[in-house]
């Protein structure tokens, strides 16, 4: 079976120290071409893979040679750029998010479907073989009748002019490092949640939204809660806390391909751990990619959707939370202080908490 042609565009750190060498030796994919806005790292990013470099992204569009293509590019580029290739007739795999909003969200799916073409937003993570370990033990009763979910995603404070500091390039902790416990939430709990209220919180002399926390429940009720940021200690983990014990993952989102996976799993017995195999998540995501391309469908787009959709609910909650506070500061002031208002200390138009 001939191999799925990639068309990389965008030279950014993900394609070069993850995608492209999983891409390059995945057996069922091929890497046919770099694309950049600057001429010189198109060329040496392809002499690295021996494959053609393009100036420029829609050159990459007009190559026969390519079928599909990744997108790395900075967040606010990504809807536009995945709606150019797929109209080009381009398969897709986009860096998260795939867009802005929900209503982008669906509209790229659907004009996917309406192609032929398969499209992916590449949360990594899901990928792994250490989460349907996890999914096997809590359906067998590892940890009784699930209670309650527990994420956490942040890295520490990122190089000064990082792009996900950028406002008008699409930066900001939510969706970047926030759709992380986002989506672990539906991979385990399925797409019955709702935002129950979050806090969305803008570190000083920054533009854009750095952590940020949200409580979400689902059908049922349940308490989950997620948090994140983008200046902090490193955290990457979840837990699953059940009426008989509770299962941990403590490097759930971005283990290397040669980490050992361990699952702490304690119970009144005792506590204890699960070593699983090593897996390769970049691996197993260009895996999915070539079969979705072959079946021309678009994987998990229910969850993309939701996940989507979810980001958008934590946001209005942070901005509603950020206008009663606002509201009730302003009547206290008022009560006190008749006629002298002060500043609140907010930004009302993105509900942050500065």
């Amino acid at each position: 079976m001939e191999p799925v042609r990639i068309g990389i565009m965008g030279c950014a750190a993900i394609a070069r120290r993850k995608m492209l060498p999983a891409m390059a030796a995945a057996p069922g994919a091929e890497v046919v071409a770099v694309s950049s806005r600057d001429p010189d790292k198109a060329a040496g990013l392809a002499a690295r893979f021996g494959c053609r470099p393009v100036h420029g992204y829609a050159g990459l569009l007009d190559l026969d040679a390519v079928d599909a293509v990744y997108i790395p590019l900075p967040a606010a580029l990504h809807a536009d750029w995945a709606e150019a290739a797929l109209r080009a007739g381009k398969h897709v795999l986009a860096e998260k998010p795939l867009a802005a909003d929900p209503r982008r969200t669906r509209e790229l799916l659907a004009l996917a479907q309406a192609s032929g073409l398969a499209l992916m937003e590449n949360v990594m993570f899901v990928q792994h073989a250490q989460h349907a370990a996890v999914k096997r033990l809590v359906a067998g009763g590892a940890i009784g009748e699930l209670r309650s979910f527990h994420s956490v995603f942040a890295v520490p404070e990122l190089p000064a002019g990082d792009i996900r500091y950028a406002r008008a390039l699409g930066g900001g902790a939510l969706r970047d490092v926030g759709v992380y416990p986002v989506r672990a939430a539906l991979h385990f709990l399925g797409m019955s949640l709702s935002v129950a209220g979050a806090v969305l919180t803008r570190g000083p002399g920054r533009q854009v939204v750095t952590c940020g926390a949200a409580l979400l429940r689902n059908a049922a009720g349940m308490g989950v809660h997620l948090a994140f940021g983008l200046e902090h200690a490193y955290q990457s983990c979840y837990t699953l806390c059940g009426s008989l014990g509770r299962i941990t993952v403590s490097h759930a989102f971005t283990p290397g391909p040669d980490h050992v996976p361990l699952l702490h799993l304690e119970r009144r017995e005792g506590p204890g751990e699960i070593r699983l195999r090593p897996d390769d998540q970049a691996a197993n995501t260009i895996s999915a990619l070539v079969a979705a391309a072959r079946a021309r469908t678009s994987p998990a787009a229910a969850a993309t959707v939701r996940q989507a959709e979810l980001l958008d609910e934590i946001a209005r909650a942070a901005a509603a939370g950020t206008g009663r506070r606002a509201a009730a500061a302003g009547a206290g002031r008022h009560d006190l202080h008749a006629g002298h208002h002060q500043g609140a200390g907010h930004d009302r138009e993105a509900g942050v908490t500065t």
